[in-house]
């Protein structure tokens, strides 16, 4: 990953996503080697984390990640998912963070040099190019080891470079023992099982959606 002197960099990191590629891949991340190893490497003005919040629960399992993180360098942006009943009858909660990260990154692109997006959500392709168009150049996170690949094939083109996350590994992945910062959980909505215990994530990540009980169960 390549960093030019006093270029202004900032993280987009799209929260489901991201933990969705790193499990896949086998190992947790630890978000305070994350923010260290990105400081020390550039010139980092912010570190943006997005993430769905389920709000009626009396405890969110998520929630002590998302406090730490807003008191330890991240910039937090979170909303309550909203509840439908489907064709079935079925309860359901939907919880999609894209609008907001767009938005934050279009305003922040003139602030900035480099943008470093953690995802690999097709629809971000037009986000890039649009500040791309403001000359900033994006660095695309997330991985081709997995089959299939975690990230979608129009975005990985248009970014002007992409980082595969197991070559971060050594470097972000928590370690043994450490527990100086918390992990997200399994738990969490958002990334948690299907009907059959089968782990579950959308390829494309549109828009996410959880049974009453938090677990991710289908997308659309």
């Amino acid at each position: 990953m390549r960093f030019y002197p006093d270029e202004r960099v900032a993280l987009f990191i799209d929260g489901a996503n991201l933990y969705g590629t790193a499990r896949s891949l086998d190992f947790d991340i630890d978000y305070k080697r994350l923010l260290t190893f990105f400081g020390d490497h550039c010139h980092l003005i912010r570190a943006f984390y997005y993430t769905a919040l389920v709000e009626d629960q009396e405890y969110s399992p998520i929630r002590p990640l998302v406090d730490w993180l807003d008191y330890n360098g991240y910039n937090m942006v979170t909303k309550p998912t909203k509840e439908f009943t489907d064709a079935s009858g079925r309860r359901k909660l939907k919880g999609n963070m894209d609008i907001e990260l767009a938005i934050d990154m279009l305003e922040m692109a003139e602030h900035l040099d480099h943008i470093v997006l953690f995802s690999g959500d097709g629809d971000f392709r037009r986000l890039v190019e649009a500040v791309q168009r403001k000359a900033v150049r994006v660095t695309v996170i997330s991985t081709i080891k997995t089959q299939p690949p975690m990230i979608a094939d129009e975005l990985r083109r248009q970014a002007d470079h992409f980082v595969d996350l197991v070559d971060l590994q050594r470097e972000i992945a928590r370690q043994y023992g450490d527990d100086s910062a918390p992990r997200r959980p399994s738990e969490d909505h958002g990334e948690g099982q299907g009907e059959n215990g089968d782990d579950y994530l959308d390829d494309d990540d549109d828009d996410d959606y959880f049974d009453e009980d938090g677990d991710d169960t289908a997308g659309a």
